[in-house]
């Protein structure tokens, strides 16, 4: 019986978002920028991710801004298609086997955290990084969902090239790492971002901004090293997120 008084007493002083994140798990945002390393979202680096958000008992939704791509890009030959164009949110569907939304559908309130992928479409799509460097800028539709995340102090995880964006959404200071490529790092530094450096299995933590990034494959040789950052990653995004 007194167990029962002490339980109804805990449950008391808990507010009802509270209590239900005592029962349900834990839900993370991943955000997409089209489908395939060269124009899109990288998709070994897609897959890996929400495989470590599953099997740490994660629940996902995937999310990608409603904008066509930069270019497209045969994945054959390595060619620009000049006649062709493509849509974000259509191409990210591929690999969201059709369970994606609008970045403009987000409800803050409903997510832990964010993962955000690599593969040049975070370079060419979400931000213009591959075609204007340090003078980049990030997507209207890309700031305006990730900054629904930094206002309410939720964990951010940066993959691949998707780091560069870090000092442009955090200000100055923002800690983050790319690996160790000269060009890149001397970018994120003059954009007033703290580039740390790291290797393909490492992951660089800014505690103050709660913001997580790996190099992945900006390093990786194949796909199992590109595993061992994202796993971590993942794991350290998930225990920012308590």
């Amino acid at each position: 019986m007194i167990f029962k008084q002490i339980n109804h007493f805990v449950y008391s002083l808990l507010k009802p978002n509270d209590i239900r994140r005592i029962f349900i798990m834990k839900k993370i945002a991943v955000l997409l920028s089209g489908c395939g390393v060269f124009d899109g979202t990288e998709i070994h680096e897609s897959v890996l991710t929400l495989l470590s958000l599953s099997k740490a008992g994660a629940q996902y939704q995937c999310f990608a801004p409603d904008i066509n791509q930069m270019h497209v890009v045969n994945h054959f030959t390595g060619e620009v298609d000049k006649t062709a164009t493509r849509n974000v949110l259509v191409e990210s569907a591929r690999i969201a086997r059709g369970e994606v939304k609008a970045t403009t559908e987000l409800d803050i309130t409903d997510f832990d955290a964010l993962v955000i992928l690599g593969g040049f479409g975070a370079a060419k799509n979400l931000c213009n990084f591959a075609t204007n460097g340090s003078e980049c800028e990030v997507n209207p539709l890309v700031t305006d969902f990730i900054n629904e995340f930094i206002l309410a102090k939720k964990p951010v995880g940066f993959i691949c090239i998707a780091p560069m964006m870090i000092p442009r959404l955090y200000g100055h200071g923002a800690k983050g790492t790319i690996g160790n490529d000269v060009d890149t790092v001397a970018a994120f530094n003059l954009m007033g971002g703290h580039h740390q450096a790291a290797t393909v299995h490492d992951i660089v933590v800014d505690e103050a901004n709660k913001i997580v990034s790996t190099p992945a494959y900006m390093l990786a040789g194949n796909i199992a090293e590109a595993h061992s950052g994202i796993e971590k990653l993942v794991a350290k995004v998930l225990e920012l997120a308590k």
